[in-house]
């Protein structure tokens, strides 16, 4: 079994885990795991970062960049990335949303590693995303 099956099944035990279903949660058409945590959506998936390098990726979109403040607002951003250990935010080409999100090599990880991976994700995005759309409302 290849390391992205492995870590495929792993997915979908944490998913299992938390009293989801693989129907109400895996879209074959993007190949990921889509659900809510609190008011945060989680998207889970694997992506090739190529030279033979595979990533388990766990997004979370938490609101649209303001468009006032926006100094101030990424500023902000920056900040919190330098304090929250294990979490970066990020925003995607050609898109106005600001994302959480955790990336990791998948070479040699296990389900534990996994489960702490996707639970901190899920926990940040959840606090985060209120937390910023109160600081800067649009």
């Amino acid at each position: 079994m290849s390391h992205k099956s492995q870590v495929e099944k792993m997915i979908q035990e944490y998913v299992e885990s938390v009293g989801l279903t693989k129907e109400g949660t895996y879209n074959s058409e993007t190949d990921s795991w889509n659900w809510k945590r609190g008011s945060a959506s989680i998207e889970v998936f694997i992506a090739d970062g190529g030279n033979s390098r595979e990533y388990l990726c766990i997004y979370s979109p938490l609101m649209k960049v303001p468009a006032k403040e926006e100094f101030t607002f990424y500023r902000h951003l920056l900040e919190l990335n330098y304090s929250k250990l294990g979490l970066k935010l990020a925003t995607r080409p050609n898109s106005e949303f600001v994302y959480a999100v955790s990336e990791r090599d998948i070479r040699g990880m296990d389900f534990n590693e996994l489960d702490t991976c996707i639970k901190d994700l899920e926990w940040w995005a959840d606090k985060l995303d209120d937390e910023l759309q109160e600081q800067f409302p649009h």
